[in-house]
Parts: C-alpha cells; structure tokens; sequence
C-alpha cells in the first residue's frame, strides 16, 4: 500500500490545499493529512477546529474522488511523523519559486534524516496560485470577501472568528 502524507498546518484549509489533496490522492492508496502543530506560526484556529475543518472538507473529497483520506496532528519532526503513519512519499504543494527555495532545504535534511522516503512537489493549479492562508485570514479579519478561497464551511468559519 502506497501511504502519502501531506502536511501542513492548514490554518485554515483553502482551495488550493484541497486541489493538492485531490490530485496527491491520485498517486497513493492513503493519503494522510499530517495537520502540523506549530505553536511559532500562532495559528487562528485551535488544532481540534483545524482537524475538524480537515475531516469534514476531506470526507467531501473522498465522496467525489474515491480514496483513502486520514487527518493526523502531529507535533515531532516531519519525517517522524512519516514513519509514524507509515508514508514512503511526503507531498509537498509549491506556489512560487520562493515556495521551492524553502523546500528544497527541508527535502535536504528529510533526505538525510531518512532517504527512504521521497518528496513529491505539485505544482498549484493556476487558478490557486496566490491562495495563502495567512493572506485569506487577512482579507476575512479586514471583512473582505474569502469565498474564492475557501470552501462554504470555511468562510464561515472565518466569519465566526472575525465576526461579520
């Protein structure tokens, strides 16, 4: 069984997260969801809120994909949390070419750590391109409009962090 993990601290999901999922899901037969837990970045949204977000945006993947989806936290190193929940391949999703700057340092250590497991990049789909996280949660706090960025439950999600 081919087990991917995409990690991330998904705070809070976007489109562009769930256009990864979607196609990651097409290369493994489990794909994990590693929800990072990084006290440093100060995320909007609890651990349990990010999961719950996750697990309900994924099951709606899995009804239109097929596939295998699991939301896991984890607060340990990544390539841990890869042999934790058994993944051989982590996926990693890239913007921009600052996006691969960084990640190309982290697929250095992950590889000396363990070079048994592999690192896949996918390109964001052109239309997600500048969807950020930290960008949606500035436009939603400024009372802007997020719902190209985020799915339905999301936004209001957002809106009930930020109130109307």
């Amino acid at each position: 069984m081919r087990i991917g993990l995409y990690p991330g601290t998904f705070d809070p999901v976007t489109l562009g997260h769930i256009d990864i999922i979607e196609r990651a899901l097409a290369l493994v037969d489990r794909l994990v969801i590693g929800v990072a837990i990084n006290r440093d970045k100060g995320p909007l949204f609890s651990l349990d809120e990010r999961v719950a977000m996750l697990q309900a945006e994924c099951a709606k993947i899995t009804e239109r994909c097929g596939g295998e989806i699991v939301v896991h936290p984890f607060e340990n190193l990544l390539i841990n949390c890869a042999h934790d929940v058994g993944a051989s391949v982590i996926v990693r999703g890239l913007r921009a070419v600052a996006d691969f700057e960084y990640e190309f340092q982290m697929v250095g250590m992950n590889r000396a750590l363990d070079s048994s497991v592999e690192t896949v990049f996918l390109m964001a789909d052109a239309r997600r391109q500048a969807i950020a996280s930290k960008l949606v949660k500035e436009i939603a706090r400024l009372d802007g409009d997020v719902s190209k960025f985020v799915t339905p439950a999301v936004r209001d999600a957002l809106v009930a962090k930020y109130g109307a």
